[in-house]
């Protein structure tokens, strides 16, 4: 059976025919991610997530391409993905310590840092530098647009998205001082 009969067969359900698919597919498709994560323990789990993908996904394939070809595209995005959730976490730890460092050297100098100050530091600088500018500054949204050089509606957006952010984190903050109280 040829890769067109069997994807035609696995669309329309038959397990055995999708099955025999990724078979013919791992290999080729562990070695491109071996080659591009150049790690092979990342690779083995994006081949698993890849077939899961494939699996959940098999409708969506349209044929105008190879069928490793699509595998391919799916593994680099899931591989792309990775590498963005990687890097919000680790500028996440980034910003959580200079915050810590920030803290201690506040205390050390007997100058204040409250709960506030932590929430603002969990927030990207592009949420946090407008948040600032308004509310500890006094600039209006179109000064802070001309500033930063965005529309005065996106200052509004981003000054409301980290307010939003602050008051939920305050107010976690706040039940779980209560619940060691």
């Amino acid at each position: 059976m040829d890769e067109q009969d069997l994807v035609k067969k696995a669309k329309k359900g038959d397990q055995h025919s999708l099955s025999l698919l990724l078979q013919q597919n791992y290999s080729f498709l562990f070695h491109y991610l071996l080659k591009i994560t150049m790690n092979r323990s990342t690779a083995e789990d994006l081949v698993q997530e890849t077939m899961l993908k494939c699996i959940q996904k098999i409708g969506l394939y349209k044929g105008k391409s190879k069928f490793s070809s699509w595998l391919i595209s799916i593994a680099s995005n899931l591989y792309i993905d990775q590498i963005r959730r990687k890097k919000t976490e680790q500028k996440f730890q980034e910003r959580e310590h200079d915050s810590r460092s920030l803290k201690w050297k506040a205390a050390f100098i007997d100058e204040e840092w409250n709960e506030a100050l932590d929430a603002l530091s969990l927030l990207s600088e592009d949420t946090r530098v407008p948040l600032i500018l308004k509310h500890y500054y006094g600039y209006t949204y179109e000064e802070i647009g001309s500033m930063l050089n965005i529309p005065a509606g996106t200052v509004k957006s981003r000054i409301h998205t980290g307010l939003t952010f602050i008051r939920k984190e305050l107010s976690e903050s706040e039940e779980e001082t209560r619940v060691r109280n």
